[in-house]
């Protein structure tokens, strides 16, 4: 519903634009003339040309914007892995505690001891 109310405004525009904007002009690209143009066509025609840029160059900054978020996401990946084999590791030191403070008798021992 709001696509249609928005065709109607523009559309409203361009009627009122082309209803008192219909003197001929030059038009000049460089060395080429292009002569007898209305004036509605150049108004209309700049305004679709500024929209299709500014469309790129926010095409260009959404891109790079996922590409970053994409780097992101990996390194964030990569850390959620660590913290999983800490946390795997302390759990396994929290057992390995808790039978030394339950056997009495066991007394700890170093493999690299000499």
């Amino acid at each position: 519903m709001l696509t249609i109310i928005v065709l109607l405004v523009v559309g409203s525009a361009l009627a009122y634009i082309s209803k008192f904007n219909i003197m001929p002009v030059t038009v000049n690209f460089g060395r080429y003339a292009v002569t007898d143009v209305p004036l509605f066509y150049v108004i209309i025609g700049s305004v679709t040309v500024g929209l299709v840029v500014s469309y790129l160059f926010y095409l260009v900054n959404a891109i790079a914007t996922s590409l970053k978020l994409r780097g992101k996401d990996q390194e964030i990946k990569k850390h959620k892995n660590i913290v999983l084999s800490l946390t795997k590791r302390v759990h396994q030191l929290e057992l390995e505690h808790e039978k030394q403070k339950t056997d009495a008798s066991f007394e700890p021992s170093d493999e690299n001891a000499l």
